[in-house]
C-alpha cells in the first residue's frame, strides 16, 4: 500500500487493492519509533500532516506528492519516507489530523435526535473547511483513532433506542452520506457555495422558455422563490432522516412493550 514502496521506484501513487495495510495501521495507531537515520529534531508526524494539508487545501488532493511535502518540511524525499512510508499513508495521516477530535458531548445530555443533529452539522463543518477530505475518504481504507471516535460518538447517541447494532451503523452511514452529498454539491458550486440558488437561477431561465411543459416544476420553483429561495437541503434532509429514525425507534419501543405485556400476562396465568 502506498507510493514509493521501494525507494528505487521514486513514483507517487495511491493505495492499491490487495496491498498491505500494516503500514497505515502502524502510522495511525502507533507506536511511532523514531527513525534510526535522518532528521530527528524539528520534524514530526503532525508537521508532516499539516504540510500535506496545506497543499491539498490550496490545490486539491491531486496536487499532493511526497516530493512537495518533503520540500515544505525541509527534508529530502527519501528522508520523508523514514517517517511516512508512502502517499496513501500520508493521506490517511492528513485525514486523521483534519478531522480532529470528535465534538465533545453536550453537558446538558440532550436526546439522541439532538446529539445526532449536532454531530451531522459538525461533520459538515469539517467537510466545508477541508473539502479534499471528501476525496480522501472513499473506498476501503484504514481508519484512525479520531475517525473511529467520531463514529463512536454517533453510535453512542443511539444507545437505549432499541435499534440493533446493524441499524445504528446504518443510521450513522446514512447521516454521513447525506452531509457528504451536500458538501460535494457545495464544492461543485465553487466559492459562491449556494448550490440551490445557482440551480434555481438555471432552472428559472429554462422555465421562462419551457415552463408550460413542466407545470409541477414551475410551481415548485415559484414557491421556493416566494419563500426566499434559501439553501436548506442539509437541514431538510437531516430532519427527514431523524424523523424516520424516530418512527423506527417508536416502533421498537412499542414492540418491546407488547412483548413485556404478553410475558406479564402469561406469568399471571
Amino acid at each position: 500500500m502506498g507510493e514509493g514502496r521501494g525507494e528505487a521506484s521514486g513514483a507517487d501513487s495511491g493505495a492499491r487493492p490487495g496491498d498491505d495495510l500494516g503500514a497505515a495501521v502502524r502510522l495511525l495507531w502507533g507506536p511511532h519509533p523514531e527513525p534510526s537515520r535522518g532528521p530527528k529534531r524539528g520534524l514530526s508526524l503532525d508537521r508532516i500532516a499539516h504540510a500535506g494539508i496545506e497543499i491539498a487545501e490550496a490545490e486539491g488532493l491531486a496536487a499532493l506528492s511526497m516530493q512537495r511535502v518533503a520540500g515544505l518540511v525541509g527534508v529530502t524525499k527519501m528522508a520523508l519516507y523514514r517517517y511516512v512510508p508512502g502517499k496513501a499513508e500520508l493521506v490517511a495521516l492528513m485525514v486523521e489530523t483534519a478531522l480532529g477530535d470528535a465534538p465533545p458531548a453536550n453537558a446538558a445530555r440532550p436526546g439522541w435526535r439532538e446529539q445526532l443533529a449536532d454531530w451531522t452539522r459538525q461533520l459538515g463543518t469539517v467537510f466545508h473547511r477541508h473539502p479534499w477530505v471528501l476525496d480522501a475518504t472513499v473506498g476501503p481504507r484504514v481508519l484512525g483513532p479520531r475517525e473511529l471516535a467520531w463514529m463512536e460518538q454517533a453510535l453512542t447517541a443511539l444507545d437505549g433506542t432499541g435499534l440493533s447494532g446493524a441499524e445504528r451503523m446504518d443510521a450513522v452511514v446514512l447521516l454521513a452520506g447525506h452531509v457528504r452529498s451536500i458538501a460535494q454539491q457545495a464544492r461543485a458550486a465553487g466559492p459562491a457555495g449556494n448550490t440551490e440558488a445557482q440551480l434555481g437561477d438555471i432552472l428559472g431561465k429554462l422555465m421562462q422558455a419551457h415552463g408550460e411543459r413542466y407545470p409541477a416544476l414551475r410551481a415548485a420553483l415559484t414557491s421556493a422563490v416566494q419563500q426566499g429561495g434559501q439553501d436548506q437541503a442539509l437541514e431538510f434532509g437531516l430532519a427527514r432522516i431523524l424523523d424516520g429514525l424516530g418512527l423506527l425507534i417508536a416502533e421498537r419501543a412499542e414492540r418491546t412493550e407488547r412483548t413485556e405485556r404478553t410475558e406479564r400476562t402469561e406469568r399471571a396465568d
